[in-house]
This record gives C-alpha cells, structure tokens and sequence, in this order.
C-alpha cells in the first residue's frame, strides 16, 4: 500500500513539475481534466467501499465521498461547459485514472478489516496530495478566474474530508479493525 501511495503523491506532484515545468504549469483544459478525473478516482473508491465495508464509520465516509465528489465534478462539468472548455486528457490525469485503478484492483482483493484500512489510509494520502496539488498548481496555475474560484470553493471540503478521513484512521486504530 505504501507503494502506492508514493505513486499516488508522485503523479499528483507531478502536476507542478515536468511536463509542465517549461511553459508554468497545466493549461486550464488540462486542469479541468485533472479536476474531473481526481474526483471520479474518490467516488469510484467511494462506492466500492460503500458496497464492501461493515464499518459504519468507512460507509458514512464512503457515501460522502461519492455525494461530495459528485457534487464538484457536475460543478466543473456545468462550470467547463459555460466556458465551452473541453477538458484535455494530460499525462498528470491519465496517471490519476491509472493509480485509481490500481487501488481499486487492490481494494478488491482485501476483505474486512484490511479493506477498511487501507480504504482509509488512501484516502488520506489521497486527499493529502489532492490539497498539495490545489495549493502549488492548480490554484495558482488556473488562468480563468471562474475556474480560479471554484478550486478555491471546494477547497475547504477537501480540508475536511482529509480532517475525516484522518479521524476514521484513528478510530480504526483504537479498534484493532
């Protein structure tokens, strides 16, 4: 799992650095990608846990994941489609779709306990470097001041999936599950 996390926080740096470095970051298409496809990698992991887990604590988690995450991907879809933006597939989106497949593949395999583990421990890596990418690329890389905006307004929930994403670890942890 560590390994995938450190592919995870790797493709998501990736974002500030090559290809990108040469010419100051992905383009506002390529942004739109990046946002709609790290979306779809949290709510496809929040369905798959939501149809796995016994935890309580992992469903109520999972189903706000796929809620929150559905929530931003209809606001940049509405959001690119005003601007008649067509999100443009990069390395730094195809690298997301790539790390969320394999996690998914992963989090198939486990059952009970481990599954809810390393469900979690994702999503806080996960949640991590999404902030990371926000912060240092997106954010500051987006030349529409729309599409500026809306990163800046989600934001916060990312903050606070990462804040219960942390929590659920912890409880996990004190349980021994």
């Amino acid at each position: 799992m560590k390994f995938i996390h450190a592919v995870l926080a790797t493709t998501l740096a990736c974002a500030s650095i090559s290809p990108y470095a040469q010419n100051a970051g992905p383009t506002d298409p390529q942004i739109a990608a990046i946002v709609v496809t790290a979306n779809q990698v949290d709510i496809d992991a929040g369905k798959l846990a939501e149809s796995k887990t016994k935890s309580k604590d992992v469903k109520a988690f999972a189903q706000q994941m796929v809620t929150d995450h559905s929530g931003v991907n209809k606001a940049a879809t509405d959001l690119v489609r005003k601007l008649n933006l067509t999100p443009e597939d990069n390395p730094t989106s195809q690298s997301l779709k790539q790390g969320g497949d394999a996690n998914l593949m992963k989090l198939r395999t486990l059952s009970e306990a481990s599954f809810d583990r390393s469900y979690i421990d994702h999503e806080v890596a996960y949640h991590e470097s999404v902030l990371d990418a926000l912060d240092k690329t997106l954010i500051p890389g987006a030349k529409n001041e729309e599409l500026k905006a809306l990163l800046v307004k989600v934001r916060p929930a990312f903050v606070a999936h990462l804040e219960h994403a942390r929590h659920v670890q912890s409880e996990l942890g004190k349980s021994g599950a």
